[in-house]
This record gives structure tokens, C-alpha cells and sequence, in this order.
């Protein structure tokens, strides 16, 4: 009778905010399971609005890997945006799930994706929404485990005090684990589930270690608290993606969301070594999958959505070595059907143009192309690969084919960066536009987007050990750019500095920081990501409550030999890479990417047998990796 009673007045506060859509549930492919069987009950929790939540494809996928169990089910939430969040506290109701509307606490596992740094508070918002207790000490047998995995896990410290487990690696295997040892463990004291889930490979328990400090706030040692308590937590990784089960019903939004089409994930892996790219490290080795098996799964996944668009994604699609025959057949399998194919992200070369021009003869949006940095001694720092001649001809290319729209995007405040590598993207960008008004006959359609996001280190990269710039730098940096763009053809967009000072604060964290986080949050905190909605004051002012400096976090240069809040997690590359990594960069030297050059001995590839799988090999050297 309560959730009869929650759900009719869910549904009365629906027809009082912006967007009840958000709320109402009920979509395409949504899978309702009978709550009285005894099931596991699992909520898949996305610490943002339903629109964001709904595109993340790990959301799909552990929907699809998690409702395919006889023995249990997956339902989600999403954060209730201001104005839900207002009517459900005054009417004293608790967050529901959206395919049952079953309170979140009345599940067995509340499970949260880490995607961004910057929605952390929203974390603490669900569990008290939820009326989850809401650090991990004070939940008794009974109370709902709290799961949390996603790239920022790989630092989990700054939420080590809310989590009661971090699973580290592809969640879509650890998390079987995690549910196995959770139904033998149900009716356990909670210490005793919490030991036993430290026991599973990949599974990162907090309360089982301890933190020691030096006066000046630098770790002295971590250390779990007995030996049969793992060091070093080791990321889960899954061999052939060919033979894990790809969600091919996924849910079908009732409403507009960011990215609104077929997601249909073509390898898993980077080989770049960008060396400010966490996701390029910590999602290593490269696994692509066949080629054939991707065009069933496309042609599945149309006929089981009605979507028009499949976007093949990973983290650099147009590497994967199967894609000309794999856009062939797609498009060719679609022909009648006016279905497109889009690649999210470009390589700087002709060769991506080429394909851009072929998977978009059914609807063309613009060109995205990275050069990171505006000369060729930073982007040689940072370990880009990319040389001004392959933009410029990439984008002559483009524009010969037909495009009027070219976004470049950018980032400032790199490790050594001089004041030439600020001038050098105003350079490159006159350089572009320059090729544009040469060859675009419709010169009033031309437009050149720069986009220049701050430089902000992350864990278990190469420049780990680097300091951000200080806000002010990043003002100076940002201002002297935008008074240098004067042609009203090139349109100039920053990130907010203050954001990503804190972004950068919570990325290299400690666990001290979750006093910040719950005073932050008490004080109002919430949506920091969201520029309406960020207050810095507020940020500031917890910090000061907390007695915490958080210049003292993002302005550090670590040694190599400091402990790290994260050394703890092994995301399978080695400390002596990243190390050696990190002196090439300052010495402006690159390293070859592995898939056309030799091994660079990163130590992902030779732990405990995994391989890259590339498909199409020629003359790469990750066929022959060393053990």
C-alpha cells in the first residue's frame, strides 16, 4: 500500500515540474520484473539528470548484463532535478525507482556510475533522498550496499567515507561477483559481507584500509588493516568483448536526451598514449571486436529501437582496423531504411575526412578534430601525434567535401606550456579559417568553433604527478586568447575555470575530503557540473569549514616516490611507465604508438595473459607483445 501511495503522489508532483518525463518511466524496452520473487534487487543510480544518465552506455549495458539473470533485477534512478527534488522533500517523498517506483532503500544494491568529479555531491543527494545512511560506518545489516565503479574509481578516495565497495575495471564482469557473494552473504553481519567482498579480484573495500598522514598533509602510509586483506586492488578487464552479451533491446528514451541514437561499441582500448588521457591508460589493452558480429548487432539494434542513427563508439573509432568493411555493410544494410552511421571521434588525417564523407551521405553535422595544443613542441609534450600539416589537410579535405562547419578543440594550462603555445592555437585557427575562405564557396555558412578546456591531471596518467595552473593563470590564459580571436567567423568557448579547479581538486583527492563534500552538499550544493547552478563561494566556504586548502590538492607537484591517494589501484599499467613517460614529456619526446611501432612496455598487455585483439594486425607489433 505505501508504494501505491508513493507512486500516485509521484505521479500528482509530475504534472508540477519542468519536465515530468524525467520521472515517468514506462519506456521502449524496459524490462519490469516481479519485485515478490526472491530476486537480488539492484538500482543502477546515474548522479545526474535523466537526459545525461540515459546516454551513458555502461547504463545499457549492466541493464541488459544484470535483468538477463533469472536471480535478479536491475531498475534506475536518476538525480530529480531542482524543481522535483523541492516538491519531493516537502511532501516527505523518499526516491523512487523508475520502473517500479520502489523506494531506492528497499533494494538489496544501490550501485552508482563515476563518471565526473563534479557530480559527487549529487551522490550524497540520492542517499539522503534515498534515507540511506549516509556514510559507509553508520549502515547496519540490513541497510542497502552501496556499490560505486566507473573511470573515477580509479581515485575513489575523496568518496571512500559513502562507498561501501568500489568495483575497479568493466563492471559488466566484476559486478557478477559482486552479486554471487552478496545473495551467500545476505543475512550476514555487514563486516562479514564487506571481508568477503574484498575477496573478489577488482573489488576496492575502504573501511579495510588505513590511512596514516604526515603533519603537512602528505600520506605517510596506507595500509589494509590485516594480510588477508589484498594491498593492491587490480582492475577487471574482459579478454574477447566477442564473447560478452551486447544489449541489443535497449531502452528507448521518452524524451530528447543528449545523445539520442544507437550506441554500438566497436573495441574497447586506445594505443595513442596521450599522456593527459586518463581514459587512454586506465581502459588499456586494445580489444576490438568482429566486424561481422557488429553488423548483426546493428542491424538487431535498429529493428529493436527504430532509431535512424548508429554512432559507433570507443575512444578513437576511426582506429579500429575494420571499419571501411564495417561501414559498408551497416550502410548498405540500411540503404532503404534511411538510417545513418556517425563516428563520434576523428583521427587528424584525410583519411578520417574520407570516412566522415561516407557514413554521413545520409545526414552531415560538422567536423571535430583535437589538436590538443597550439604548437608542435606541446603537442610532441603531451604525446598527440599530430602534425599541423595532417590538419590542414584534414580540413582542406573537409571543407573540398562539403563542410562549412569546423570545431577544433583545445586545452590550456599543459605541463610546460609557454606563451607561443597559447598564441600557436590562435595561429593554427587562422590557419584553418584562411583554408576555409579559400575553398568554401558559401563563405557566409563558414565557421570555425575553437573550444579550449583546462588542462586537469588525473590519476594514473603520465602527468599524475603534474600541478594544475592556478585560477589565475587560467583567467590570464583564457582572456589573452579571447582578445586575440577578432574575426567574427571564429567563435571562441571555454570552460569555466573555477570548475575545473575543483574538477582537478577531487581528481587527485585524499579521503579527507569528505567532510568538503558533506558540507558542500549540506550548504546547497548540487548539479556542480551545470554552470547555472556551480557557487564557488559555497565551495570555498566548506573548504574552510573543513580546514582544508584545496589550492594545497590541484597546485601540488608530486615526487615519484610520495605516495599517491590511488597507488592503491592497479589500473595494469606499470609506475615505471607512467615514470618514463612523464620524463619523455618534459623532455618534449614522443613515444610511438604500439599499434604500428614496437611494444612500449606498458605492462598491461603481459598481465595474466590478456592480449590486445586487433583484428586487422598488418604490420603492428601488438601481434608480437612481450611478455
Amino acid at each position: 500500500m505505501e508504494n501505491q501511495n508513493y507512486s500516485q503522489l509521484m505521479e500528482r508532483l509530475m504534472g508540477l515540474v519542468e519536465k515530468p518525463a524525467r520521472y515517468a518511466g514506462g519506456e521502449w524496452n524496459t524490462v519490469v520484473k516481479d519485485w515478490d520473487k526472491e530476486l537480488t534487487k539492484v538500482v543502477f543510480a546515474f548522479p545526474d539528470v535523466y537526459e545525461v544518465g540515459m546516454s551513458h552506455l555502461g547504463l545499457q549495458i549492466l541493464y541488459n548484463t544484470i535483468n538477463s539473470r533469472p536471480d535478479a533485477l536491475l531498475e534506475r534512478v536518476f538525480s530529480p532535478w531542482h524543481d522535483m527534488e523541492k516538491l519531493m522533500r516537502e511532501s516527505s517523498l523518499p526516491l523512487l525507482s523508475l520502473e517500479s517506483r520502489k523506494p531506492v532503500r528497499n533494494f538489496d544494491i544501490l550501485g552508482f556510475t563515476l563518471q565526473y568529479e563534479m557530480s559527487f555531491t549529487n551522490i550524497l543527494n540520492i542517499l539522503d533522498l534515498s534515507g540511506i545512511p549516509m556514510y559507509s560506518k553508520n549502515r547496519k545489516k540490513g541497510d542497502t550496499l552501496v556499490i560505486a565503479g566507473g573511470p573515477c574509481a580509479f581515485n575513489p578516495e575523496p568518496l571512500a567515507d559513502f562507498i561501501d565497495a568500489f568495483a575497479i575495471g568493466e563492471g559488466e564482469d566484476v559486478f557478477q561477483d559482486i552479486l554471487e557473494v552478496y545473495k551467500e552473504n545476505k543475512d550476514k553481519e555487514r563486516a562479514v559481507m564487506l571481508r568477503n567482498l574484498a575477496a573478489i579480484p577488482g573489488v576496492y573495500v575502504p573501511q579495510l584500509y588505513r590511512v596514516d598522514y604526515r603533519a603537512d598533509g602528505s600520506i605517510f602510509s596506507f595500509n589494509p588493516i590485516d594480510t588477508e586483506i589484498p594491498r593492491k586492488i587490480k582492475k577487471r578487464i574482459i579478454a574477447d568483448l566477442d564473447q560478452v552479451e551486447y544489449p541489443l533491446n535497449p531502452i528507448v528514451p521518452n524524451m530528447g536526451i543528449i545523445h539520442d541514437r544507437i550506441m554500438l561499441e566497436v573495441m574497447r582500448g586506445c594505443t595513442r598514449g596521450c599522456r593527459f588521457c586518463q581514459a587512454g591508460m586506465i581502459y588499456r589493452p586494445v580489444r576490438e571486436k568482429k566486424a561481422d558480429t557488429l553488423a548483426k548487432q546493428g542491424v538487431k539494434l535498429v529493428n529493436n529501437t527504430g532509431y535512424d542513427e548508429v554512432s559507433l563508439v570507443s575512444l578513437s573509432s576511426a582506429d579500429y582496423s575494420q571499419l571501411r568493411p564495417l561501414i559498408k555493410e551497416l550502410l548498405d544494410s540500411f540503404e532503404d531504411q534511411g538510417v545513418g552511421v556517425s563516428l563520434p571521434s576523428l583521427r587528424v588525417d584525410s583519411f578520417s575526412v574520407d570516412l566522415a564523407k561516407e557514413v554521413q551521405r545520409v545526414r552531415r553535422s560538422s567536423l571535430t578534430f583535437a589538436p590538443e595544443a597550439g604548437t608542435q613542441r606541446l603537442r610532441d609534450v603531451i604525446n598527440k601525434g599530430v602534425v599541423q600539416d595532417d590538419l590542414l589537410d584534414a580540413v582542406s579535405a573537409a571543407f573540398n567535401s562539403g563542410w562549412h562547419g569546423i570545431k577544433l578543440y583545445f586545452m590550456i594550462g599543459l605541463p610546460t606550456e609557454e606563451d607561443a603555445d597559447i598564441e600557436g592555437i590562435v595561429a593554427l585557427a587562422r590557419l584553418v579559417l584562411k583554408n576555409g575562405l579559400d575553398q568554401v564557396k558559401n563563405k557566409g555558412k563558414l565557421k570555425i568553433t575553437i573550444s579550449a578546456s583546462s588542462f586537469v591531471p588525473k590519476s594514473h596518467t603520465p602527468f599524475q604527478w603534474e600541478p594544475m595552473n592556478t585560477l589565475e593563470q587560467i583567467k590570464d590564459k583564457q582572456q589573452h586568447l579571447k582578445s586575440l580571436f577578432k574575426d567574427k567567423k571564429i567563435s571562441f568557448k571555454w570552460h569555466e575555470p573555477e570548475v575545473s579547479f575543483l574538477e582537478g581538486v577531487f581528481a587527485r583527492g585524499d579521503r579527507r575530503l569528505s567532510g568538503v563534500l558533506e558540507n558542500a552538499w549540506r550548504m546547497g550544493c548540487r548539479f556542480d557540473g551545470w554552470s547555472e547552478y556551480f557557487n564557488y563561494e559555497i565551495w570555498k566556504k566548506a573548504f574552510e569549514i573543513s580546514g582544508l586548502d584545496p589550492s594545497w590538492y590541484a597546485y601540488r607537484s608530486y615526487n615519484y616516490e610520495d605516495i599517491l591517494p590511488w597507488d592503491h589501484i592497479d589500473s595494469g599499467v606499470c609506475k615505471d611507465f607512467l615514470i618514463e613517460e612523464h620524463r619523455s614529456a618534459l623532455e618534449a619526446t614522443t613515444t610511438p604508438d604500439c599499434r604500428n611501432d614496437q611494444c612500449s612496455v606498458c605492462g598491461v598487455c603481459g598481465d595474466a595473459g590478456f592480449k590486445p585483439i586487433i583484428l586487422d594486425q598488418g604490420s603492428d607489433a601488438c601481434a608480437s607483445i612481450q611478455d
